[in-house]
């Protein structure tokens, strides 16, 4: 069959724009990268702000990268990511079971809400010198204190997806004649998956926020919250801005990595 040579034309140009849009798509999260780094950088080149208080990004990133594969950072680096997912581990692997058990009896759970929401919504670093009493300087201190932190959302996430499960699916799989123990492992816990995420990826996110800021305040010998306050003391700005950024683009990794195990193994949320 021979197509007409304005058809061929057409599918080619749909082609292209297609590509067009996908490229686009695949660009737009630098957007923001190049609005944060623009804005730094003519804030530091105007004379607003005092350069030897706000180094140029280029200056920052030479730091950075310097730091990273020449220096002491990379060290600091590990460290703080070991501290953090291990306190991410401890809440996991308590938080959830507590979570979905707490969830699978309303009555339960509301008898306890106010523990749960007590803890939930005191500021974490608030509770900081009563770690210390407990369980002094050392790291294990650290990591008990984020994970804590990070076990106090992963219980609340989890027992809110098994509390809030579709009452149409449950009561789908009672009329197909399936008993308690089957609703609960076939239907509630995949319900409460999608919400048991959320708390993974805010539990993860508060660990990290929480253990920089015990390694700033609590003895240490590594990890970059030390790092940044010791750069700020001796007044090291290109150490301490790299620092940050460092810890920031760490903190945006991690949620997207859990953003995308979210979309492959929960790929039924919303449906």
């Amino acid at each position: 069959m021979n197509f007409p040579f304005s058809t061929i034309i057409k599918n080619k140009n749909s082609n292209q724009g297609l590509n067009l849009d996908f490229i686009l798509n695949r660009c737009l999260p630098l957007t923001g990268v190049l609005l944060f780094f623009g804005l730094w950088w003519f804030i530091a080149v105007s004379g607003f702000v005092n350069p030897v208080l706000l180094p140029t990004p280029l200056a920052t990133v030479q730091t950075l990268m310097e730091g990273l594969f020449g220096g002491s950072m990379f060290s600091d680096l590990a460290t703080t990511v070991l501290r953090t997912f291990s306190a991410f581990f401890l809440a996991t692997l308590f938080g959830i079971p507590l979570g979905v058990g707490l969830g699978s009896s309303e009555k339960i759970y509301r008898s306890l809400e106010f523990l749960i929401e007590f803890f939930r919504s005191t500021p974490a670093s608030a509770l900081i010198p009563l770690f210390i009493l407990f369980f002094g300087i050392s790291d294990f201190s650290k990591v008990v204190i984020a994970g804590f932190s990070a076990f106090l959302l992963i219980v609340f996430n989890s027992a809110y997806g098994v509390i809030h499960a579709k009452q149409s699916r449950i009561l789908a799989a009672r009329v197909m004649g399936a008993n308690r123990w089957q609703i609960f492992k076939d239907v509630l816990l995949l319900e409460s998956l999608p919400q048991t995420f959320i708390g993974l990826r805010s539990g993860i996110s508060i660990a990290l926020v929480i253990v920089i800021v015990s390694e700033m305040f609590i003895g240490s010998q590594q990890g970059l919250g030390k790092r940044i306050i010791d750069a700020q003391q001796i007044l090291n700005v290109r150490d301490m801005y790299a620092s940050i950024l460092i810890t920031g683009s760490l903190g945006y990794l991690l949620n997207m990595l859990f953003l995308s195990l979210e979309k492959r193994l929960i790929h039924w949320s919303g449906k």
